[in-house]
């Protein structure tokens, strides 16, 4: 008996509907179709991109995922195109951790790791370097073109892929995403059509110096929401050329907007595509306007909760790279590192400092062995993990854990700090309020 849907279906659609591809593809598409008719899609559209996973740990409790994904393995379904997922929860070579820490991530937080990620491959997972929250960096090759439709579900992924490369993707939900890459459809509403892209604020950056992108971004998406913002004043900053330094900036800046809020897409004028094409023709009639200066960027710093239970303790461990750091930015950390260690006449850094970039990109550094002996030479590691699933231990979450990203502080109970502040905090071993 055949169903009735509310949105326009062609006849390939209307046939896997029918089952004429199987029961799984069948339940597949019509997961994806109830889904847009949520929104109010009126159709769906090709999936034109590589999807990238936000589920990427195993935890015994995701009992209907496991089964979801061996349903489609039974079925012999994957994705046309291979798929990143988000980074992995553990790494206990690059990580410290002690023996009870390492209990509970292995048998009880995600034992059911290594099962899944079988699970994955046999789905479509590109390869076992395909482990970060970074799958546009060039080294990892999941980079969408402009204008491509995807299926994302990382949101400070979904942030950069929309705004910085002018591809489409909405916010979508974890396995919702894979199933609109095992059909290749998405449904269309949102960030997917040109009305769900104008802006609906004017940002106006007013600031005597480059904003720190964090700040700038938490006091975007708390002001926003999950509305799309146009950002001015960035460019005398920026410049107006998308090279690897605003790229890296706007990650960033991006990640704290979508964590902090839940922004999925935003315009910088004069540098990311779609502000280049149409400039200020992107603003919605009726926008609402948003100043940020020094004085609102300090009262939004100011006003973020101190989570430890003992507010005087000494910093344990810092967090750098979440989301994953671009290899640009593992350079840059370690000369910031050398300059404050050499002014204090230190060899190493005083807390535990750990950095997190994609698999390939920190294969990429790693092979610069020179810079590797200086980054390792003076107390900093560097991993591919999740800092957020780390966090999520509850042991560890205990820990006096200091970072530079807002999506980490937001997550979790991690301290916020500037980068100046983090590099002094790292060599010095104190904190001073």
């Amino acid at each position: 008996m055949r169903k009735e849907y509310s949105m326009h279906l062609t006849d390939e659609e209307k046939a896997i509907l029918e089952g004429k591809e199987g029961e799984t593809m069948r339940k597949a598409l019509e997961s994806v179709v109830l889904y847009g008719q949520i929104f109010g899609a009126q159709k769906l559209a090709s999936v034109e991109g590589g999807i990238h996973l936000v589920t990427s740990f195993g935890i015994p409790l995701l009992k209907p995922v496991f089964a979801l994904v061996d349903e489609l393995i039974d079925a012999g379904l994957k994705t046309p195109q291979p798929f990143t997922v988000d980074p992995r929860p553990m790494d206990f070579k690059n990580v410290p951790v002690n023996f009870l820490e390492k209990f509970i991530f292995k048998k009880i937080m995600y034992g059911k790791q290594e099962q899944y990620e079988k699970q994955l491959r046999k789905v479509g997972l590109r390869d076992d370097k395909s482990f970060t929250c970074t799958c546009y960096m060039e080294e990892v090759g999941n980079v969408p073109g402009k204008g491509q439709i995807l299926a994302w579900a990382e949101s400070s992924a979904v942030v950069y892929a929309n705004s910085v490369l002018g591809a489409r993707s909405n916010r979508n939900s974890g396995v919702l995403e894979l199933l609109c890459g095992i059909t290749g459809r998405a449904p269309v509403f949102g960030l997917l059509t040109e009305e769900g892209r104008r802006a609906d604020w004017l940002i106006e950056v007013k600031t005597k110096s480059l904003p720190e992108a964090q700040i700038l971004g938490s006091a975007i998406g708390m002001k926003v929401v999950e509305e799309v913002p146009f950002i001015s004043g960035l460019t005398d900053f920026l410049g107006n050329k998308l090279n690897q330094r605003a790229c890296d900036y706007l990650k960033d800046m991006g990640a704290a907007a979508a964590s902090n809020g839940a922004v999925g897409l935003y315009h910088v004028e004069g540098l990311t595509p779609e502000a280049v094409e149409k400039s200020r023709g992107l603003l919605k009639q009726g926008r609402r306007s948003y100043i940020i200066d020094a004085a609102e960027l300090k009262k939004v710093y100011d006003n973020y909760p101190l989570m430890w239970k003992h507010p005087s303790a000494k910093p344990k461990i810092c967090f750098i790279g979440c989301p994953h750091l671009s290899l640009r930015q593992i350079y840059e950390w370690l000369e910031r590192f050398e300059t404050e260690l050499k002014a204090a006449e230190k060899k190493k850094l005083a807390v535990t400092t750990i950095m997190t970039a994609a698999p390939a990109v920190a294969d990429a550094f790693v092979k610069d062995g020179k810079a590797y002996s200086g980054l390792t030479g003076i107390g900093a590691r560097l991993t591919s993990i999740c800092p957020l699933m780390y966090m999520n231990n509850p042991l560890c979450g205990r820990k006096a854990v200091i970072t530079n990203s807002n999506k980490l502080r937001t997550y979790t109970t991690a301290r916020y700090f500037t980068d100046a502040e983090i590099t002094k905090i790292a060599v010095g071993g104190e904190i001073h309020d």
